[in-house]
């Protein structure tokens, strides 16, 4: 039997001028991506729009 962990994920938490402050696209793009290189996938995402922004926030999964 498979078992995973779960990891929630929020543009929130991108350190760099991410998708919440300068609505960099490849600022997420690049958080999702070295979460990914960690083993992360992710397998669902609720995207909100505040303000006129746009942002997110989602389960990941990783298989232990």
């Amino acid at each position: 039997m498979k078992k995973y962990k779960y990891k929630i994920v929020d543009t929130r938490d991108v350190e760099s001028a991410g998708l919440f402050k300068s609505r960099k696209r490849e600022d997420l793009e690049a958080y999702l991506s070295s979460l990914g290189a960690e083993g992360w996938e992710l397998v669902n995402v609720d995207f909100r729009e505040l303000e006129g922004g746009r942002e997110f926030a989602g389960v990941m999964k990783k298989e232990v």
